[in-house]
């Protein structure tokens, strides 16, 4: 991707803590770039850097006429808008169905009447609920264990049907564990090292739930805006489902001691009883994404968590 235009983009959901770097990714690259976001949990703020360079719209993808008219002239609809707090869902499925459910439906539907070049949707390694297979693999059954995983299967599905029924050319990426600046803290469903980062920077203990020892496989937001600038043009990738992590796992306890050490912060953590429907392991395996996007994840754990723990301290 050049710098001259290379187009027009939409992004929903960009004023989010994903879709704000993915906005700043695109606008790098040379697009012009449209966000529609509610802010129910995005900001504005989070787009400050390039709001000068970009058409933003607060509005909702439930508003169907809204999305058709963003959609006409985009070459690419980026969709990262959703309910993205699992108890959210839990508590209350069915309104957070019409947001990820039919929500996802009526931005493939404008994008099709739009005659967009390429949908790529957000969806998310919760599909794969606690099956012990190591690491995740595209093709392994899902089984999601919550309405939150559900309801982006739910999207997935739909992406395929509008690739193979309407010739809409869709790619979904399953991100597994991200992290990075502009990441919630104060959310209660914030990422973990969102909430480990502010507990050592005040030179708080973390909670660890269980013994500590669960896995997840982190993967620095820079890494997963390049997923996404990779799926919008990687050439045989219509129609696809791909991971979007490191192939790498890293224990909860030993990640509260990384962040420790970043801190200075020496606190022992608290534990407290397991909770309901945590996933006990999850990595990505990453040989799909490498052969069909080309993309591999370039930043390193350390790396990663010393920029994002700059961006705590000073925020």
């Amino acid at each position: 991707m050049g710098n001259h235009s290379m187009g027009k983009a939409l992004v929903t959901g960009g004023a989010g803590f994903i879709g704000s770097h993915l906005a700043e990714g695109l606008v790098e690259h040379g697009w012009e770039v449209v966000v529609l976001d509610n802010l129910s949990t995005g900001k504005r703020s989070n787009l400050d850097a390039i709001a000068e360079r970009i058409s933003f719209h607060q509005g909702d993808i439930l508003d169907l006429p809204l999305l058709e008219r963003l959609c006409r002239g985009c070459v690419l609809v980026f969709h990262l808008a959703a309910v993205v707090s699992v108890p959210q869902t839990v508590s209350d499925p069915v309104s957070t169905a019409r947001v990820n459910e039919l929500g996802t439906l009526q931005v493939l539907e404008a994008a099709r009447r739009a005659a967009v070049t390429r949908v790529v949707l957000a969806s998310s390694c919760a599909v794969y609920g606690d099956d012990p297979h190591l690491p995740k693999r595209e093709d392994l059954p899902p089984a999601p264990r919550s309405p939150y995983a559900v309801q982006k299967l739910t999207g997935e599905l739909y992406a395929r049907l509008y690739n193979d029924l309407y010739s809409l050319p869709t790619v979904s990426l399953r991100y597994f564990n991200v992290y990075g600046p502009r990441q919630d803290p104060s959310s209660p469903y914030s990422g973990v090292i969102s909430i480990f980062m502010t507990r050592a920077a005040a030179d708080l203990p973390a909670t660890l739930y269980g013994d500590g020892r669960q896995t997840r496989d982190f993967i620095f937001v820079r890494d997963v805006v390049a997923a996404n600038l990779r799926a919008a043009v990687a050439p045989h990738a219509g129609g696809g489902i791909f991971n979007v992590g490191t192939g790498r796992q890293v224990q909860i306890d030993r990640l509260w001691e990384m962040i420790g050490c970043l801190a200075e912060c020496r606190r022992a953590p608290r534990f407290e009883a397991e909770r309901v429907g945590d996933i006990r392991a999850s990595v990505a395996d990453t040989r799909l994404s490498a052969e069909g996007l080309s993309f591999e994840a370039a930043y390193p754990l350390e790396e990663g968590l010393s920029d994002t723990y700059r961006w705590v301290r000073d925020h």
